[in-house]
């Protein structure tokens, strides 16, 4: 059951994530039942045990300071305030970092980019609160190279959905941070600008997505402006001086490649030993490792006592020598880059959505192997932002956030079905609590006579409801066709809440909600954050 709590401003209601569609088993399990999990991560899904690890992460100073340094480099030139430089201070000088990240989709990304940043902004709070000194960073994914992924957003134009495209290219196989904008993008710019109302987020999108900027700087310098005052930091991995950093995993990486791949593929047994599913495929030629040669990102894969690189056979020691003298050109996969990260920054934990959550079951055994430790993983926050005029269409219907997940025509039909004339949902819910009660009286005198009829009975009576139920649908699609405001109002809902048949978070991004409510919604995203609710989170603003 979803329970209610207001804490200052917020109203929130918290729906267990096993009540949200789609979620895995690995992941429900992780959260509502640990032990079964143990195996596969070291550590509890909890500010506590983060505080515990926090307070034993051990750093070398002069990494902390060439990686303070590159940070500084990139902030600075992203535009980076006052507060974020104060939190690379602090990490220079001793701090921990709470770390989450995303793709550089365009215009901030979907909702869940913000969600992450403060997820991270409140755990650093947190434990800075608890005595142990931590900054918040947001990691972005600028390598990867999925640039249809990233390149468009959705925006409600009145009441339907627009996509929103800034590029037509078909993408390649290079990564995305660096592709440069295009002239399709600035017109998105406008004509998000023009969807959103002229306020502060127009403006910093504007200043952000730019000629000359790039899809990663673009996106670093709108996030620098929409997490002003947090000390978010953010960090680009797709850099020369970190790569040369991080070169002794992408080393270790391909030495021990063999070695690597057969732990996880005994990982994966286990993992379907104990009913789990991988969420990455690992076949018996996989390695860690991209190449970037040529602006091309390459799957390495084993073959024999080398590595194919696309249609090339490579040598071990080839490799190898690449990799010591040009890191730039080598980038991790997906679980080997929580390793890479971890190797850069003294994390004290890492916020992921489900299906990063599982992934960390696979990548612990990286992490054993290359660090000998694993980092705390824990979910990050998850919400539907509501309206104050979407609450008050909810209250009128009568209507629960679960109800959405049934699809456009049942919606339209339950709120159609509670409109009807006082008077026929009155004779219709007398006419069902009667059958009820009349059928349950016929099944008990059934068993007296003959305890075989009773199973005939049941059968009967779920016919009889089935029938009732047929009925009231039918009555509730004949006040749809003559009352088309019910319609519209299920197509508001729909479009606001649960688009597309996802949740919000999902499909509308964190810059429409920013326009509406200004940079205090960052604040009240943080305040969410606290480990309140296990689970998804209604906050009605």
């Amino acid at each position: 059951m979803a329970g209610l709590c207001t804490e200052s401003e917020l109203n929130i209601e918290c729906m267990p994530f096993s009540a949200i569609p789609h979620n895995s088993r690995l992941f429900l399990d992780f959260f509502f039942d640990f032990p079964k999990v143990s195996a596969f991560y070291a550590h509890r899904p909890n500010a506590d045990a983060v505080l515990e690890y926090s307070r034993r992460i051990e750093f070398p100073s002069e990494r902390r300071q060439k990686v303070a340094d590159v940070l500084e480099r990139q902030n600075r030139l992203w535009g980076a305030d006052a507060a974020a430089l104060k939190s690379i201070e602090r990490l220079r000088n001793g701090a921990v970092a709470c770390i989450s990240g995303q793709q550089v989709g365009v215009f901030g990304g979907p909702l869940y980019s913000l969600l992450k940043a403060c997820s991270a902004i409140q755990m650093a709070q947190e434990l800075t609160q608890r005595g142990v000194d931590a900054i918040p960073i947001f990691w972005l994914a600028t390598e990867d190279h999925d640039l249809a992924e990233i390149a468009s957003t959705t925006l409600r134009n009145g009441c339907e959905l627009e996509k929103l495209t800034a590029t037509t290219a078909n993408g390649s196989d290079a990564p995305v941070g660096p592709l440069p904008l295009q002239a399709d993008a600035l017109r998105a710019v406008e004509k998000a600008a023009g969807l959103l109302g002229e306020n502060w987020v127009s403006q910093a999108l504007r200043e952000s997505y730019r000629a000359g900027e790039t899809y990663g700087s673009a996106f670093a310098r709108l996030f620098a402006r929409l997490t002003a005052n947090t000390g978010l930091v953010l960090v680009d991995p797709l850099d020369d001086e970190l790569h040369a950093i991080a070169q002794p995993i992408f080393v270790q990486a391909a030495e021990r490649a063999g070695e690597l791949n057969a732990a996880l593929l005994e990982r994966g047994k286990e993992l379907h030993k104990a009913g789990y599913h991988e969420q990455v495929r690992v076949t018996p030629e996989s390695t860690l490792l991209f190449s970037l040669a040529g602006n091309k990102r390459t799957v390495l894969h084993l073959a024999g006592t080398g590595f194919m690189l696309g249609a090339q056979l490579v040598p071990h020691a080839e490799i190898l020598g690449r990799i010591a003298g040009q890191p730039g050109e080598f980038s991790a996969n997906v679980l080997l880059r929580p390793v890479v990260q971890d190797f850069l920054f003294p994390t004290a934990v890492y916020f992921g959505g489900p299906a990063e959550v599982a992934y960390f079951a696979q990548a612990g055994v990286v992490y054993q192997k290359l660090l000998g430790r694993m980092t705390p993983v824990l979910p990050r926050l998850s919400a539907t932002l509501v309206s104050p005029a979407m609450s008050d269409l909810l209250q009128r219907y009568g209507l629960s956030f679960r109800d959405l997940f049934h699809g456009t025509d049942q919606v339209c039909e339950l709120l159609a079905g509670r409109v009807l004339e006082p008077a026929l949902r009155t004779s219709l819910a007398d006419a069902k609590a009667a059958l009820t009660a009349n059928l349950e009286a016929v099944r008990t005198e059934i068993a007296r006579l003959d305890p075989t009829l009773v199973d005939a009975a049941e059968r009967s009576e779920r016919k009889m409801q089935y029938q009732l139920r047929k009925i009231a649908g039918k009555a509730a699609r004949a006040e749809l066709r003559r009352n088309e405001s019910v319609r519209r109002d299920a197509h508001r809902v729909l479009t606001e809440l649960f688009p597309h048949k996802e949740l919000q978070e999902r499909v509308l991004p964190g810059i429409y909600f920013l326009a509406q409510y200004g940079p205090e919604l960052i604040g009240k995203l943080v305040q969410a954050a606290a480990p309140q609710c296990p689970g998804h989170q209604i906050i009605r603003l």
